[in-house]
């Protein structure tokens, strides 16, 4: 006896557009009619509200453009499959039902939902990471936006004394390390650091617990070299902006500090640390960034080349007809590029071995030798696999061959005459009344 094996009915689908204040939702049935369309607020009452109309419409399968935050964890408590198609997506499908292509709320959830009722065996339904990897990209990624913040308010200071105080811009190796903004504390303008003489800033160096990489003397003379700065009036009230940028720089590098300690908690404490610690130059901060960007939800990843794509790092091939080109990937996880690319260079000094005495080369350093197999000698032909050659039929050449400036498979290139002039069409020598104005006309001594 067979058992057959009843289909299940089409059910209706659901897009939701997301907004800060409110959301337009919309629900379209197996024949692409719309069911309802309503608006919810972004308030506990208005998700509650989503979760239930969307279940009282019989739908299980919700489109979205984005794949965090409380709306798609309302709807996976829910029981509710989330589709995630990406913003650029949703513009391109724009153009499915209309050529103007203008951005609706309204419009978008229909199109999100439309587009998951027509193209769900194309779609891939959202997996999302653990919470403890969750919390391990937010903390890097908000040390990487203190970072970026530092780096602007280290130019912005930099411009700054540029103007109001030249000599402490070089003093240092780094404008925001710890010992330039000590020394911008204490002498913040041109007058204060008219006061030091070599043995007095040997002296506040001391204290501060300088490393000692320069001398004294040398940062001195950096200081006396350096075009002077604003004094007077006008240069202690242009200290106060030093003074404000110093603090600000201040607690972003606190704050990174606090940052990283939190993220070396938060991956020691991981299952997958071992897997992206064990990278060679991976360090605490790399690693944690690539394990939080790469995810642990194994599902998102099915194949390498998966990877590869989603983080930029495969060309993108373009081929139409005859015309072929391969490119940069520009449609990527740009998070994730950023994290896959951030590796240390490779140092460029060479191993450390024995030096020869002299710089000049050796016969056999300065003699190129072909590998065998590469290229058959002169006078025989390769026949069947590398590195076989047979014996020559012909007597090789052994006179001197002449240098060759051309490729031998090519004729060389004619130079075009100054002297004669570019070739004119048939037509318009026959608008010129036949005269041939390739040529000059010569005249009548000439022909003679």
């Amino acid at each position: 006896m067979s058992v057959t094996e009843i289909p299940t009915p089409p059910r209706p689908t659901g897009g939701v557009d997301w907004a800060w204040d409110n959301h337009a939702v919309a629900v379209v049935g197996p024949d692409g009619k719309v069911c309802e369309r309503f608006t919810v607020e972004h308030t506990v009452a208005g998700l509650r509200a989503l979760v239930r109309r969307l279940h009282a419409a019989g739908v299980d399968d919700v489109g979205i453009e984005r794949g965090d935050g409380p709306v798609v964890e309302a709807l996976r408590q829910a029981g509710l499959i989330a589709y995630v198609i990406a913003p650029q997506q949703l513009k391109n499908l724009r153009s499915r039902y209309g050529s103007a292509g203008n951005k609706d709320d309204r419009f978008d959830a229909f199109v999100l939902a439309d587009t998951l009722r027509t193209d769900r065996a194309r779609l891939r339904p959202l997996e999302s990471d653990t919470a403890q990897t969750v919390t391990l990209r937010m903390t890097c990624r908000a040390r990487r936006d203190l970072v970026a913040a530092r780096v602007a308010m280290a130019n912005r200071l930099r411009a700054h004394l540029q103007l109001v105080f030249p000599g402490a811009v070089g003093l240092f190796f780094e404008i925001d390390s710890p010992i330039s903004l000590a020394f911008l504390t204490r002498f913040g303008h041109q007058q204060a650091a008219d006061w030091l003489t070599p043995r007095r800033l040997q002296a506040w160096l001391r204290a501060a617990r300088y490393s000692g990489r320069k001398p004294a003397t040398v940062l001195h003379e950096r200081l006396a070299a350096a075009p002077r700065g604003a004094t007077g009036h006008d240069g202690l009230a242009r200290s106060h902006v030093t003074t404000a940028l110093v603090g600000a720089l201040r607690g972003l590098r606190a704050q990174i500090t606090a940052l990283e300690a939190q993220i070396a908690e938060q991956l020691d404490l991981h299952p997958d640390a071992p897997i992206f610690t064990s990278l060679p130059k991976a360090g605490r901060v790399r690693a944690a960034r690539l394990l939080s960007e790469v995810g642990d939800c194994r599902a998102r990843f099915p194949t390498a080349q998966a990877l590869h794509c989603l983080a930029g790092a495969a060309p993108s091939t373009r081929q139409s007809g005859k015309t072929k080109i391969v490119s940069f990937r520009w449609g990527a996880d740009k998070q994730l590029r950023d994290a896959v690319c951030d590796s240390p260079a490779t140092p460029a000094t060479p191993t450390p071995g024995p030096r020869s005495s002299t710089t000049t080369p050796s016969p056999a350093a300065r003699t190129t030798h072909t590998p065998p197999g590469s290229w058959p000698a002169p006078g025989s032909t390769s026949s069947g696999g590398a590195g076989r050659t047979t014996s020559p039929t012909t007597r090789p050449n052994t006179a001197p061959s002449k240098p060759c400036s051309q490729p031998r498979d090519r004729p060389p290139t004619r130079r075009p005459d100054p002297t004669r002039p570019f070739p004119v069409p048939a037509a318009q020598r026959r608008r010129a009344g036949g005269v041939n104005m390739e040529r000059p006309q010569r005249s009548e001594d000439e022909r003679r």
